[in-house]
Parts: structure tokens; C-alpha cells; sequence
């Protein structure tokens, strides 16, 4: 027969101790910092809103994967949500709604709120480039009965990953007579797709006896396009001839309109859901459309903030933010100087100045997640996990923080308590162990004007590939960070 507590001394005693115990340790939790994985306390109601942000996030990735792109599907959404070109536009109101482009490859948009700039803005700054291959000047050769493509690679890769995958083409080629075409190619289902070829494991051990960086060269990732010569006709490089009429009858180029053209090669893989449990998103260029995009979201969701918020979407970051589309040109500057003239309505130079440095940014990029396979290069301490939410970074840079923003405890604390109030999950790290390497951001860019600026993203596993992998829960995380970061800043 059982007996209770009651009767049973020994049990009574031991779970007193246990209760004990226990009241203890919840004495001390509030000392710890604790990071936990969102999917265990997530409501079945927030899981729903999880998922379909998902969807909406998979579907903009598959139609925006060059700069160009984004910066047209984000204009379309952002006119429907009644923006308008700011040259269009005398003076501006709290509740306008205004963007600029950067020469179709960079954007801005901005909400105007009800205190006045000289108080300050709030601004959520992106890259929408990502690592790819560009076509060299003059691209088109023939060799052996095949037509290729020569490439220069973009930003940061491992060329082997580019090897042996569908590749897509998108760009921009303008004709002779100064007419522009945009193509994409490999995309849609009866659309061919390219290649780039490897050697064989059969015939390979040169080859795997190579440095990584040189089992494929950078002067190998030529694009197989095609391979059968024109028809009935006894000339030299019939094979790439073939090529060319097929292109000037369906596109009406010559070879030379390739000089000028901004042609892209990017994997023609869709944006999938990986696991029985579709926790996670595969897809090419997480990095940075995957921040990029809830900053686009979280500022199209404003209606008369506060303070103006501005949403900074650039492009060449990874290759230094370089260039008249980078984070470092000008034009960026220009539409701060112009949505301050437009709102105060007599323009000064110190006071705008003085109105940039009290502003408050969050460099929207995303950072390494720890894989357990290749935990040697992390410090598991100091790094962020999936799932986990939104990673905040004091700084990025490589060894010796070299070439980064080093953020303030001052804003650093502002930023978590406006995240902590919101009950908005954050972690916290760096990019892998000190001696291993690093990265940049626009962070040190922005930083110069003065303003206060923190490095904060989505973790992502397999960053640079062509094929990429992050957690839905940290996507949506993200969004809600950046609306929260904007409103009460």
C-alpha cells in the first residue's frame, strides 16, 4: 500500500530539500544571462506568424537575387504602401512617405515622424549584394567544340562550391544604340541552365592535393553555355558565331554590348525548407537579404513614428563598400541632407550635422551560426546558436578588431533595454576566435558620421556558399528587433 508524504517522513524531508533547492537556484537566475532556443517557448500562435513570414521572406528571396532586382521589388512594394520618389516632393510632413534610389542598385526609404530631425532619426542600414560571379569585359570564347563564359568572382567565396551546380544569368546589357535590356536566364523551369565543369575523382589527384583555395582557380570558373556550331557554314569559331546569332536574334546584341553589360551568374536554386520540421530556409544570398529584408518590412510597417526612421539598403559591401553604389559614396549622404532640408525647411550645416550625430543606427548584417561540426574555429562561449534570436555584435573586424565599429556600453545597454522590454529574443558574440579571422560591415562606415551604431543580424550557417541556411524563428526575431529598435530608440 502507498503512503503520502504525510506518513512518509523521509520522502517529506527529501522533497522539502528539493523545493529548497530549487527556490535557491531561482534566487540567482536573474544574475545569469541566459540565451534560450525560441522554439521552446514559442506559442502555437507564434510559431503560425513565425512560418508565414517564412513564406513571404522565401518568396521575395527567389525573385530578388541581385541587387538590381531587390531594389525593384522593394520599390514596388514600398509604392504600394504609398511611398513616393522624395524629387517629388517640396516639403515633407510627419507621416510622409519617401525613397530614393542609387542609381538602381542602392535604396533608401524613410518614414517621417512627429519630432523634429534636429531631435535625431532612427536609421536600420543593409547590403543587397551577395558573393556571385561576374562576367570579365570580354567574356565569349570557344574552345574544343564548347562556348564558355569567362567570370571574375564577387566577394568572398570558395570557388570550389560553384563547380557542378545549375547556375542562373541576370543582369542588365545595354545596346549599342543605348536601349537597355534586363535578361534573366535559368530561372524558370523551361529556361536552360548553366554550368561550370570539374575534373572527374577518377582523374583528380593533382588536384585534391591542392591548397582549398586552389582546388578550383578563379581562372576555372568559365560558364558552359553552349555547344553546337552554325548551321551549314564552313567558318572559324562557328561554335561561338552560333552563340552570338542566337543572342542578336532573340536579345538583338553584338559581342561588344557584353563590354558594358552587368551580367551576374548566381545559382538557379530556389529558396527551400530543410528538415522534417522545416525549421530552417536554404537559399542563395542569405547574406544579407535575410536582414535586408525584415529592415524593408519593419520600415514599410510605419505610420507616424516618433522620430523619422530610415531604411538604408546598399550595395558592394562585399567587396569594401566601395564604388558610387556603396556604403562610402555620397548619394547616401545626399537623401539625409535632402530629407533634412525637406522637414526643418531652411537647410544649416551644422545643425544637420550636429541632427547625424544624435542619430541611432542598427548595421543590419548577418554573422556566423555555431555548427557543431566545425566547432574548433568558434569560441562556443561567444558565439550565436539557431534559433536563438537576433545576434547583437559590440564588433566585428578581423584579429585586433581591425577595420570595424567598436558600439558603446552607453548605446549597447540602450539597445538591449528596449529589446528586453519588448520581450524581443537576442544572443550575443563575436566571428569565430580571435586568431581565425573576420569580417566587416557598413557599421564603420556610418560610424564616422558620428552616430551610434551596432552590429546586429541573423546567424547563418554556411555564410558565402551558394546555397545558404538560417533559422525562420531568427528571421522573424530579426523583424521584430528592427520594428521595436525604430519605434523606441
Amino acid at each position: 500500500m502507498m503512503t503520502d508524504n504525510k506518513t512518509n517522513p523521509k520522502k517529506a524531508r527529501n522533497l522539502s530539500a528539493k523545493t529548497e533547492r530549487l527556490s535557491e537556484k531561482a534566487q540567482y537566475d536573474h544574475l545569469l544571462a541566459d540565451y534560450p532556443n525560441i522554439w521552446k517557448s514559442a506559442s502555437d500562435a507564434e510559431v503560425k506568424k513565425i512560418m508565414a513570414f517564412a513564406e513571404h521572406y522565401k518568396s521575395f528571396l527567389n525573385a530578388a537575387k541581385t541587387e538590381r532586382e531587390f531594389n525593384r521589388e522593394a520599390v514596388s512594394m514600398a509604392e504600394k504602401k504609398g511611398f513616393s520618389s522624395i524629387d517629388t516632393i517640396i516639403a515633407l510632413k510627419p507621416g510622409d512617405r519617401v525613397f530614393a534610389t542609387i542609381k538602381g542598385k542602392g535604396l533608401l526609404l524613410a518614414v517621417i515622424g512627429k519630432k523634429p530631425m534636429t531631435e535625431g532619426f532612427n536609421i536600420l542600414g543593409a547590403h543587397i549584394d551577395s558573393p556571385r560571379l561576374d562576367l570579365k569585359p570580354n567574356p565569349l570564347y570557344e574552345d574544343e567544340e564548347m562556348v564558355f563564359l569567362k567570370t571574375h568572382y564577387y566577394g568572398g567565396i570558395k570557388k570550389y562550391q560553384w563547380t557542378t551546380i545549375p547556375l542562373a544569368i541576370h543582369g542588365l546589357i545595354v545596346r549599342k544604340d543605348g536601349t537597355s535590356l534586363y535578361i534573366t536566364i535559368g530561372e524558370n523551369d523551361d529556361d536552360p541552365v548553366f554550368y561550370i565543369t570539374d575534373l572527374l575523382p577518377h582523374l583528380g589527384n593533382e588536384q585534391m592535393s591542392r591548397k582549398g583555395t586552389d582546388i578550383v582557380k578563379g581562372e576555372d570558373l568559365n560558364v558552359l553555355i553552349g555547344g553546337r556550331p552554325i548551321s551549314g557554314k564552313d567558318i572559324k569559331s562557328d561554335y561561338k558565331i552560333a552563340i552570338l546569332k542566337l543572342l542578336n536574334e532573340k536579345y538583338g546584341i553584338v559581342e561588344k554590348d557584353l563590354v558594358s553589360a552587368e551580367l551576374e551568374v548566381v545559382p538557379a536554386f530556389k529558396a527551400r525548407d530543410v528538415g522534417f520540421d522545416r525549421t530552417f530556409i536554404a537559399g542563395y544570398g542569405h547574406d544579407d537579404r535575410v536582414c535586408a529584408y525584415p529592415a524593408l518590412m519593419a520600415l514599410l510597417d510605419q505610420k507616424t513614428p516618433a522620430k523619422t526612421v530610415i531604411c538604408m539598403l546598399s550595395d558592394k559591401e562585399e567587396i569594401g563598400s566601395y564604388g558610387n553604389t556603396g556604403a562610402e559614396s555620397m548619394l547616401y549622404e545626399n537623401f539625409f541632407m535632402d530629407l533634412f532640408a525637406k522637414t526643418v525647411g531652411e537647410f544649416d550645416h551644422i545643425s544637420y550635422r550636429k541632427s547625424l550625430s544624435s542619430a541611432k543606427m542598427m548595421s543590419a548584417d548577418v554573422s556566423n551560426g555555431f555548427d557543431p561540426k566545425y566547432a574548433s574555429v568558434s569560441d562556443p562561449k561567444n558565439s550565436a546558436y539557431m534559433s536563438h534570436g537576433i545576434k547583437l555584435e559590440k564588433y566585428v573586424g578581423a584579429r585586433g578588431k581591425s577595420g570595424t565599429n567598436d558600439a558603446n556600453a552607453e548605446y549597447i545597454s540602450e539597445v538591449i533595454r528596449v529589446l528586453d522590454q519588448a520581450n524581443v529574443r537576442w544572443q550575443t558574440g563575436e566571428l569565430g576566435k580571435v586568431d581565425e579571422g573576420g569580417g566587416g560591415t557598413i557599421s564603420a562606415f556610418m560610424s564616422k558620421y558620428g552616430l551610434d551604431v551596432i552590429d546586429c543580424g541573423v546567424p547563418v550557417l554556411s555564410m558565402h556558399a551558394p546555397y545558404e541556411v538560417i533559422s525562420k524563428a531568427d528571421l522573424y526575431e530579426t523583424y521584430r528587433a528592427y520594428k521595436v529598435f525604430i519605434e523606441n530608440i
